[in-house]
């Protein structure tokens, strides 16, 4: 049957293809070079097919990884002059294939595959080409880093995260079959960076994702216990006269806006002339690109989605969006952060260069702001970014960053060196130093550092994390983002996995315990005790059919923070009026909080996640203990192929602990209806609500006095009630063929009313129709 099988798919009587198996470790793959064109139409019924490597045997990564995948997946590889070819066909019971007709990057909950081409062959980063059965495009990169530790999911060692944000051209179409799918792509190389040597050997490695099982299996044999995912994938050997041609991609748009806005008692429009703008890419070289842009904007992007702030004391992040900052943005990555491309807000101008030669990985960007963003509203803030960082031995680097911001006489710099080192297998170490030097007005002088070492054994059974994270209080990094500066962090979290048979109910269980305490920088350094110390107790499952739940329970003690309140005082009544007295605090807060999520698997038509905290937790409006809600409720709905429905709600309350009252909460529904017309083309619309309540603030955890703020003019302002109900409406049609080459037609609306989530009497506060058209000139 099986021979009667190959025979029908590949051809009756033709020459067997080269055979590399994942799991007898032939994973030297030299792939056949043959000047072909074929059509991309899903089929892989032209000659030249019948020539290619195949790449068989995969084996199960996740849940548990070392098992034979339980759905055959073959994969067909040859390449051209101008283009590497991947033919897939993945065999699957009939009825159990997820496949959707998604946008771009929407293809991750439809089963998939993902192809890693590590075209510096360096163990560090890949670029990753995925596509759906449908072959429905998610691309992105992949890079080699310690993985957070310490959070509610315990540690995991598993696969580097792909940051989905760039985006590649590349061609790619599929088709359901009786056997499963099967999806026909080609990559050329002017969509790559590569070596310039010759003959060349890129890393590679297929995962397939199955979402009826919840496996995720790989053609490379790659162990969970692992420091380095990469380091363990194969290759492609024998690359030989690979030609990219001219390399120069021309982008220019054209935006136009019509924003609307209450002014005295009346609702009036601002109509602005359209502007031009213009992306560029060159090709330099095989491994060096250099980009420039004029006035790029965030109009082709939904609105950022509204998050709930938990600590005031931490910024919250907003991943970059544009096309020109995405372009190679994994070279431009530091730890902590210290390079953060949406500083650079408005600007008028930008260029960068990156590229990679003999081990060494270059970036550099610089940028001119506009001159509203300035300090003074009188100059171009400029901005300037250097990343260098150096491969080391097998997968260990080393980097540099330098960053600077200029507007006018003030200034900020920052320099800073970093490495990554992998040693004994499942063994690694990330250092980091670096310092900042600020010039502003009644800012002090001289230099703040900023230092992290984290030590991590990735273990099948036993894994570790110890970290140490210092900021110094004066230490700002304008071209960077700090959550929050002036603490240390300290974690040591101990991790116990235990993994069950292959069809029992539980596929794996962990169970991590995690001591975090947290000191203010100068007590770090004089050697005075932490502010704050968590202890927390985690269990984490994957269930068979790719359930995943977990508990937790946190022990919390929080010290009283001088800074966040330095302004506060307590109203005291007397006979001659209000007294003011400084807030002081009592010393600590003592937390015990209890933690539950659940998440399902990627049915076919929908799934969703559940994650629920209650407790006894601080009140940072009054610094006072509060019994705590916080749940988070998120859903996906695909009730056709071409319909996707997605739907949040987050919300949270504190209620005083001494009289059960309501001291503040939040609640931020969101919905987002998306409708494929067809692949290029789709309508969205997104609607949130962001409801924030705050109850007239007391000395809640002492005498009860109200509490007020003190101004700069040394007056005092009552810490009053307050309610804060906004809707925000965004709608968008969308042509997207091509990264580059876009149509957008949208319009947005905000909206208030008095009463949270009612509906009734909202009021426009402004809103704002656009257009945006761009096409992509390929030399």
């Amino acid at each position: 049957m099986l021979s009667l099988l190959f025979a029908l798919l590949h051809g009756a009587g033709a020459e067997p293809p080269i055979t590399y198996n994942g799991r007898a470790r032939q994973l030297d793959v030299a792939p056949p070079r043959i000047e072909a064109a074929v059509v991309i139409d899903g089929s892989l019924d032209e000659p030249v097919w019948k020539q290619a490597a195949l790449l068989t045997g995969f084996s199960q990564y996740a849940p548990v990884d070392g098992r034979s995948a339980e759905d055959s997946t073959e994969i067909l590889v040859w390449y051209s002059s101008t283009a590497i070819h991947f033919g897939v066909r993945a065999f699957a019971k009939p009825g159990t294939v997820h496949a959707t007709l998604a946008d771009r990057d929407k293809i991750f909950s439809d089963d998939y595959i993902g192809i890693f081409l590590a075209t510096f062959n360096d163990k560090r980063q890949a670029s990753v080409f995925a596509v759906n059965p449908l072959g429905i495009q998610g691309d992105g990169t992949a890079v080699e880093t310690i993985q957070n530790g310490g959070g509610f999911g315990g540690l995991s060692a598993s696969r580097p995260q792909t940051d989905i944000s760039p985006d590649y051209i590349f061609e790619s179409k599929g088709r359901l079959t009786e056997f499963g799918f099967q999806v026909e792509i080609r990559i050329p190389f002017k969509s790559l960076k590569y070596q310039s040597v010759d003959p060349q050997t890129w890393g590679l490695n297929i995962i397939r994702r199955v979402q009826s099982s919840g496996h995720e299996d790989s053609w490379a044999p790659t162990l969970r216990a692992a420091a380095s995912y990469l380091g363990q994938i194969g290759s492609l050997n024998g690359l030989t006269d690979l030609r990219r041609g001219l390399v120069l991609d021309l982008n220019p748009f054209v935006t136009g806006h019509s924003n609307g806005a209450s002014a005295s008692g009346a609702y009036s429009y601002d109509t602005q002339r359209p502007s031009l703008g213009a992306n560029v890419r060159w090709g330099i070289s095989n491994n060096l690109t250099l980009n420039g842009t004029i006035k790029p904007d965030f109009a082709e992007v939904e609105s950022d989605a509204g998050q709930i702030q938990s600590d005031p004391r931490v910024a919250l992040f907003f991943p970059e969006k544009r096309p020109f900052f995405l372009d190679g943005i994994e070279q431009f990555s530091t730890p902590n952060s210290l390079i953060y491309t949406r500083r650079i807000a408005e600007p008028v101008v930008a260029a960068k260069f990156t590229g990679k030669v003999a081990g060494t990985s270059v970036a550099m960007l610089s940028g001119v702001d506009d001159p509203e963003l300035s300090v003074t509203g009188r100059y171009n803030p400029v901005y300037n970014i250097v990343r260098v960082s150096r491969d080391l031995g097998g997968a260990s680097k080393a980097g540099f960053v330098y960053t600077d911001k200029v507007d006018g006489g003030q200034s900020n710099r920052v320099a800073g060196v970093d490495g990554r080192f992998v040693f004994g297998k499942i063994y690694s170490a990330q250092l980091q130093l670096a310092a900042s030097k600020t010039v502003a007005p009644g800012f002090p002088g001289g230099v703040a550092p900023l230092w992290q070492a984290i030590f991590a054994r990735s273990g099948r059974t036993f894994g570790l994390r110890y970290s140490i994270n210092a900021i110094d209080e004066k230490f700002r990094a304008s071209s960077g983002f700090i959550s929050r500066a002036g603490v240390a962090n300290g974690a040591l979290d101990h991790s116990l996995t235990w993994y069950g048979a292959d069809n029992s109910l539980i596929q794996s269980i962990s169970e991590d315990v995690v001591l975090n305490p947290t000191w203010q920088y100068r007590s770090l350094v004089n050697g005075r005790s932490w502010q704050d110390k968590k202890l927390h107790f985690n269990t984490n499952a994957t269930l068979r059919g790719g359930w995943q739940v977990g508990a937790s329970v946190l022990l919390e003690s929080f010290g009283f923070d001088h800074g966040l309140y330095d302004s506060y005082a307590i109203g005291r009544a007397t006979t001659s009026g209000v007294q003011f007295v400084p807030f002081t605090g009592v010393a600590h807060l003592k937390n015990v909080d209890y933690l539950v999520n659940i998440g399902s698997p990627q049915f076919k038509r929908f799934d969703f996640h559940i994650f629920y905290l209650w407790g006894r937790d601080e009140n940072f409006f009054e610094w006072a203990s509060s019994d705590i809600g916080w749940l988070t409720l998120a859903g996906n709905w695909r009730p056709t192929d071409k319909l996707r429905v997605n739907g949040t709600y987050n919300t949270t309350f504190y209620n005083r602990h001494t009289d059960g009252s309501l001291v503040g909460d939040s609640k931020i529904p969101r919905v987002k209806v998306e409708y494929q017309l067809a692949r290029p083309l789709f309508v969205r619309l997104v609607g949130e609500y962001d409801a924030t309540f705050q109850d007239d603030l007391r000395d809640d955890s002492r005498s009860g006095d109200p509490l007020y703020r003190r101004n700069r003019d040394g007056t005092y302002t009552r810490l009053a009630a307050f309610r804060d109900n906004q809707f925000r409406a965004d709608a968008l049609i969308a042509f997207q063929p091509i990264p580059g080459t876009v149509f957008f037609a949208g319009y947005g609306s905000t909206l208030t009313e008095v009463e949270q989530l009612r509906f009734k009497g909202l009021q426009r506060q402004r809103d704002a129709f656009f257009v945006k058209a761009s096409y992509l000139f390929r030399m």
